[in-house]
């Protein structure tokens, strides 16, 4: 018999956490819930939850920030609930550290398609034929370390980012589509969430470019992206 995944649900309404324990808990999942940020750091101490949902909006601490705490220990999947849908809030939420993002209100189903692929997707960096360091042109991605410097500096990147520019500087120069990057970073279910991929094309572009047109990650129009490690 198999182990139960383990699910710390994160959010100050009761009617919510309600809610999703006893969906979670219906469908085998083993489910413990936190009012508050602080609260769930302790549980996330003591439990080694296999994946976290969190609310954005809650007293003391944000879902942000709990995000950017968790993230300074663990690379555990975590998904956030908000009301808010813009875009500035997405990229604010992944950016801290989310692996995913489901507006309120939402379908008990879609939350449990997209928990299904969280906790099956596995790192760029555990795949078994990816080297333990990348060092190509400007860059230089270290898998064990996690840390990847940009001529000679040392950039922070979120845990998907890190994904996504581990996978393309390991096929260096090829046209690599939409589907295969989704499929490789976050899962078999995101292939319909294409703005993912955007999102983080976006800010990765931020943080490695040395200006505004793109140098290392080349749009390939309605096809997908090519990563050119410098331009010799």
């Amino acid at each position: 018999m198999s182990v139960p995944n383990k699910i710390l649900v994160v959010d100050d309404e009761p009617q919510i956490t309600r809610v999703l324990r006893t969906s979670l808990t219906s469908r085998g999942y083993e489910v413990r819930v936190a009012n508050d940020g602080e609260s769930a750091l302790d549980l996330f101490k003591d439990w080694s939850p296999d994946l976290v949902i969190t609310d954005l909006s809650m007293p003391n601490m944000t879902g942000i920030e709990l995000c950017r705490h968790l993230r300074t220990k663990s690379q555990v999947p975590i998904i956030v609930l908000s009301v808010k849908g813009e875009e500035r809030i997405k990229v604010e939420a992944l950016d801290s550290g989310a692996d995913d993002y489901v507006t309120k209100p939402f379908s008990i189903n879609e939350l449990l398609a997209r928990i299904r692929a969280a906790l099956r997707r596995t790192p760029v960096a555990q795949e078994p034929e990816l080297p333990s360091t990348i060092a190509i042109g400007d860059f230089r991605i270290d898998h064990q370390t996690r840390i990847v410097t940009v001529r000679n500096k040392e950039v922070h990147l979120t845990p998907k980012e890190f994904d996504l520019l581990a996978f393309m500087a390991s096929r260096p120069g090829q046209v690599l589509r939409h589907r295969a990057l989704l499929t490789a970073v976050w899962g078999g279910q995101s292939v319909e969430q294409p703005e993912y991929l955007r999102v983080f094309i976006n800010q990765l572009r931020k943080k490695i470019e040395p200006g505004d047109t793109p140098r290392y990650i080349l749009t390939e129009p309605w096809i997908g992206y090519r990563f050119q490690p410098d331009k010799n």
